[in-house]
C-alpha cells in the first residue's frame, strides 16, 4: 500500500487501498477520500481518539492511549568524561523518556501491509496446560510519537476494526470526536501488565537502524520447574539510499541461571525482507522463554548489499526483566 500524503493543491490526504477488480469497475489503483491532516504535535501528546495515518506503513489507526516509554539510543553519543579505573571504555546508556501509542489498526489495510508489519503485535499467555500455549490479538500496534501523521474525518467509524466501537465512542462536540468507553478504560487497567511498554532499545549500523521494544508475558509451571516468557517487537529502518536485503540472524541469549545460548539462522520469522528507499521498515514480533526471572539479549543481523557484500548490523542488548505479579489472560476479549 502507498501512501500519498499531501499536495500543494489540497488539505484532503489520500491512501490508496489496493487494485479493484469486478463488474463496471475499473482495474487499478483507487484513491480514497479518508480525512484532512492536522498539525503535527511538537509538544505534548495525542489524546485518546485521535485518527492517524503511519508516517512509514501507510496504514489508518486510531490512537487508544499513550504510553511513557524510556528511550535507551546507543546512537546518541553522551558528554564525554574521565573514565574510571576499570571501565574498559564501556560505553553508558542513559535513558530518555518519549511516547509511544498503543493503537488500533484498520483491518482493510492489514493485508497490504503484512509484507512490511505484523500486526499482531499483543500476545499474551493463557491459563492452559501447555506452557508454551500463546495467543494473539491481531491489528495493535505500538507507534512512536513521531509515527504519527494525524487527521480528522467526518465519519463516525472511519476505522474498521471488531474492537472499534466496544472501545469508543462518536462525541461530536470534543476534539477529537471519539471518547473513551469505559470498556476500554476497564481494559486498559485490568490488562496494563500485558500490554504496558517501558523500556525501548535503538542503535544505527551502516545507516540500518534497529529498535527493540521487549515485553514480560509471565511464568508458567513446567517439568517442575518455571518458565518465565517475554515477547520482543523489532523494527529495522534503511535509514540510506542503498538497497539491502535481511539474510541471517545471530542472537546470543543469556540467562540468570547461568546459561548462554546461541541462535543463527536465515532471515526473520520465516522472511528475508529488502529495505529500500520505497519500503525502508520492516517490523516483527518474536518470543523467548527463559528458566530464570531475568537475562540479556543482544546480537546481530546479517546484511547483503546488492552487489553481494555482507556486512553486520547490531542488535542492541536490553534486559529481560520479570514482574513479581503472575498475570491472567486479558479480559474484556473473546477469543
Amino acid at each position: 500500500m502507498t501512501c500519498v500524503f499531501l499536495s500543494s493543491q489540497c488539505s484532503c490526504c489520500f491512501v490508496i487501498v489496493w487494485p479493484v477488480f469486478g463488474r463496471n469497475r475499473p482495474e487499478g489503483k483507487v484513491l480514497e477520500t479518508v480525512g484532512v491532516f492536522e498539525a503535527l504535535k511538537q509538544h505534548g501528546k495525542y489524546e485518546t481518539g485521535q485518527l492517524f495515518l503511519h508516517s512509514v506503513f501507510g496504514y489508518r489507526g486510531i490512537v487508544l492511549f499513550p504510553w511513557h516509554a524510556r528511550i535507551y539510543d546507543r546512537d546518541i553519543i553522551p558528554p564525554i568524561k574521565p573514565e574510571p579505573p576499570g571501565s574498559h571504555g564501556s560505553k553508558e546508556v542513559k535513558g530518555r523518556t518519549h511516547t509511544y501509542y498503543q493503537v488500533l489498526i484498520d483491518t482493510r489495510d492489514c493485508p497490504h501491509i503484512s509484507q512490511r508489519s505484523q500486526t499482531e503485535a499483543v500476545t499474551f499467555l493463557a491459563n492452559h496446560d501447555d506452557s508454551r500455549a500463546l495467543y494473539a490479538i491481531p491489528g495493535l500496534d505500538y507507534v512512536s510519537h513521531e509515527d504519527i501523521l494525524p487527521y480528522n474525518s467526518t465519519e463516525q467509524v472511519p476505522i474498521q476494526h471488531e474492537l472499534f466501537e466496544r472501545f469508543l465512542m462518536f462525541n461530536p462536540d470534543k476534539t477529537p470526536p471519539f471518547s473513551a468507553r469505559d470498556t476500554l478504560k476497564a481494559w486498559q487497567e485490568k490488562n496494563h501488565p500485558w500490554l504496558e511498554l517501558s523500556d525501548v532499545h535503538r542503535e544505527t549500523t551502516e545507516n540500518i537502524r534497529v529498535t527493540v521494544i521487549p515485553f514480560y508475558m509471565g511464568m508458567r509451571d513446567a517439568q517442575n520447574s518455571h518458565v518465565y516468557w517475554w515477547r520482543y517487537c523489532i523494527r529495522l529502518e534503511n535509514m540510506g539510499s542503498e538497497v539491502v536485503q535481511l539474510r541471517e540472524r545471530h542472537w546470543r541469549i543469556f540467562s540468570l541461571s547461568g546459561t548462554l545460548e546461541t541462535v543463527r539462522g536465515r532471515g526473520v520469522v520465516g522472511r528475508e525482507p529488502v529495505l529500500s528507499k520505497e519500503q525502508p521498515a520492516f517490523q516483527y514480533s518474536s518470543h523467548v522463554s527463559l528458566q530464570a526471572p531475568s537475562g540479556h539479549m543482544w546480537g546481530t543481523f546479517r546484511i547483503e548489499r546488492t552487489d553481494g557484500s555482507h556486512f553486520d548490523v547490531r542488535i542492541p542488548p536490553f534486559s529481560l526483566e520479570s514482574n513479581k505479579d503472575d498475570k491472567a489472560p486479558p479480559a474484556g476479549y473473546t477469543f
